[in-house]
């Protein structure tokens, strides 16, 4: 066979070839996205609605009667449902076990916060029953993986299997409060919608709208009074202010539901996820005065940091050494505070992503990529968590 024929031979065969690749393309895309959902990264990243996620739990609770309660745990001004999802192997059913508590979207502007939660909740049910490994675009690639390991940024990565999944299932009550402020989600603005008359109340006529939800919890309600260059008097009280805390704690639909819900329930750890920074911190936020489970607190904290790697800014929000002298600056009015004080839930404040609600869906899947591991991982500490309470209770 000359070098002539031999060419020609070669453009037939590539030419048989590129025609079966573009005749069965369509099959082989179908069969691999049957088991690997891929989503594109190079698009702006698209944000759950409301109705969109009322949709996919409502689908959710549906279809996984077993593992997924849905109920309304109150409404806003506007009329929406605030959403609470249980996640546990008998989830219509209150059970004897340590129950974990995740939020998002106290503040309506902070996307990833809600979109976490949901992340994880869609993670937890899909990998309950079997062995569904998915894309890492969209959700965690599961390595089944027999140990610990950290990549090149020094992020510990955990088991993330399926078997890890139903052990915490069957052992956790996981509570989960995707959007807190669904009015501010939806009008994408920090505070929620409700009309303020005035900043105690007393005008006749609307004034503004909107109160900071994480700001409205009634622990150390009096603080700014006594010391109001300390904490932003000015702003929290002025209705038309971002901060504005409401004219009383409590005063909002918003967080009288998630009071009136946990008051209902045995929690042991709270994660309220928040936007942005790529941080964390525990109570208390309006002091730098350790709390009588400070040792315990750092522990968790210093575990989440190495799954998550982000910073434990252990000194509070303001802090960055020990002080002597207790400092009184920071946050009044925090879901942390209250829900630490007043039920005794070892509760963080976990700030996502490098900037506010990113649309590189990259910087959004990473985010919820890494908070997989953390919500796992707490759901296993909850297991031991009260009786590390009491063995780790030291008054400062």
């Amino acid at each position: 066979m000359d070098e002539g024929s031999r060419i020609a031979r070669k453009s037939i065969i590539i030419a048989m070839v590129v025609f079966f690749i573009i005749a069965l393309g369509p099959c082989i895309s179908s069969a691999y996205h049957k088991s690997f959902p891929v989503v594109s990264t190079s698009e702006p990243y698209h944000y759950f609605t409301y109705q969109e996620m009322t949709e996919l739990l409502y689908d959710l609770a549906d279809q996984y009667p077993d593992i997924v309660h849905l109920e309304s745990i109150g409404t806003t001004y506007e009329g929406r449902s605030i959403w609470m999802v249980k996640l546990s192997d008998n989830a219509a059913v209150d059970e004897d076990e340590p129950g974990v508590l995740l939020m998002g979207a106290h503040h309506g502007n902070e996307k990833p916060s809600y979109e976490v939660v949901l992340f994880f909740i869609q993670y937890i049910v899909h990998n309950y029953y079997e062995n569904t490994t998915v894309n890492t675009n969209k959700v965690i690639q599961e390595d089944q993986l027999e140990e610990n390991y950290e990549d090149s940024h020094g992020i510990l990565y955990e088991d993330l299997s399926d078997d890890r999944v139903r052990v915490v299932m069957n052992n956790t009550q996981i509570y989960c409060i995707p959007m807190v402020n669904p009015d501010g989600v939806e009008a994408n603005t920090r505070k929620n919608r409700a009309p303020n008359y005035g900043p105690d109340g007393t005008s006749n006529e609307i004034t503004s709208y909107g109160v900071d939800l994480n700001r409205n919890y009634g622990f150390r309600w009096f603080l700014p009074f006594i010391l109001k260059e300390y904490y932003y008097f000015t702003w929290l009280t002025d209705d038309q202010s971002d901060i504005y805390r409401g004219e009383r704690a409590f005063s909002e639909a918003e967080t009288k539901s998630v009071k009136d819900f946990v008051e209902t329930k045995n929690i042991s750890i709270s994660l309220s996820y928040h936007d942005f920074g790529e941080w964390m911190i525990f109570p208390w936020t309006h002091s730098s005065l350790k709390t009588p489970h400070e040792r315990l607190y750092r522990s968790i904290g210093e575990n989440m940091s190495l799954i998550n790697n982000y910073e434990l800014k252990i000194y509070g929000q303001y802090g960055t050494k020990e002080y002597l002298i207790p400092r009184f600056c920071g946050t009044v009015g925090t879901s942390e505070n209250w829900l630490y004080a007043q039920r005794n839930i070892l509760a963080f404040t976990i700030e996502l992503c490098p900037f506010r609600a990113p649309r590189n869906a990259d910087l959004v899947y990473d985010a919820c990529n890494r908070q997989v591991g953390v919500n796992l991982y707490i759901c296993e500490r909850s297991w031991t968590v009260e009786q590390e309470k009491k063995d780790h209770f030291i008054l400062q």
